[in-house]
């Protein structure tokens, strides 16, 4: 059997934008990416970290790290203008970045559902706008990272719920304006993950564990998942392996979206 080198580098001089990629399920995208080729814009936050994973990054070229706070609609410009200043395209953007925080209806206040939101859909339908007459132009591919929760009503995270069913609304309609000009639009829906994200969202190291073991219980496959397991669906989403895929969501969450309560 000959090993497909092509595989490897699916990527190979195809221009990505990662949002969120200075930790978790963006961390370990933009790695997987680079292993197939990928020339990479990074954005985050945090400077030390986003740095971090482009020193991780198996690229020929050193991935452009951006800092910027997607709250902040200069910033969202800047993230495409530096990319395409340096890069002069656009193949796929990743929109990744998210938060959650907890809360329900009788205690979210209006200042979290705000900063969810915009964090969660606002930042993503700016820099979506933005990118699309670069994607347009390469007939490139967009993957919005969602969650089961945008599928599946969970109590204790009202707002990030209705954000991550935004998401997935978002993703299905851009899919469809967008299919008459190639540009191919999905999301991943991720179950439980072992990232930062709870614990940033107000979990205390021992809630997050409880949080942990009682998703032994809540998924299919009896644990939660890993970074790098959603990472190699959206990989497949954004390559051509997909390219008849558009307006998917689709659930890498070991089951969770399937199971009911018996």
């Amino acid at each position: 059997v000959k090993f497909n080198m092509a595989g490897i580098q699916k990527f190979a001089g195809k221009i990505a934008i990662i949002t969120g990629a200075s930790s978790g399920i963006g961390a370990a995208t933009a790695v997987l990416f680079s292993k197939h080729g990928a020339t990479l814009a990074l954005t985050g936050r945090n400077v030390a970290n986003l740095n971090s994973v482009a020193e991780k990054c198996c690229t020929s070229e050193t991935p452009l790290t951006i800092q910027a706070d997607l709250n902040k609609e200069a910033d969202t410009i800047k993230i495409v203008e530096e990319t395409v200043k340096k890069y002069g395209r656009i193949d796929i953007l990743v929109n990744n970045a998210g938060i959650i925080e907890m809360g329900n209806i009788e205690n979210t206040s209006l200042e979290q559902y705000d900063r969810v939101m915009n964090t969660n859909v606002r930042s993503m339908y700016h820099l979506t706008m933005l990118a699309t007459p670069y994607l347009i132009e390469t007939k490139g591919t967009i993957v919005n990272i969602s969650s089961v929760n945008g599928i599946r009503a969970f109590p204790g995270v009202l707002a990030y719920n209705i954000s991550k069913a935004a998401v997935d609304q978002l993703t299905r309609t851009v899919a469809l304006e967008l299919a008459p000009k190639q540009v191919r639009v999905n999301s991943v829906n991720p179950g439980v993950t072992i990232t930062e994200l709870q614990k940033r969202g107000g979990l205390n190291e021992e809630a997050y564990k409880a949080f942990l073991e009682r998703s032994c219980t809540t998924h299919a496959l009896g644990r939660p998942g890993e970074a790098d397991e959603v990472a190699q669906a959206i990989s497949f989403l954004a390559s051509s392996d997909s390219s008849f895929i558009t307006g998917a969501s689709i659930p890498v969450d070991g089951g969770r979206h399937a199971m009911c309560p018996r």
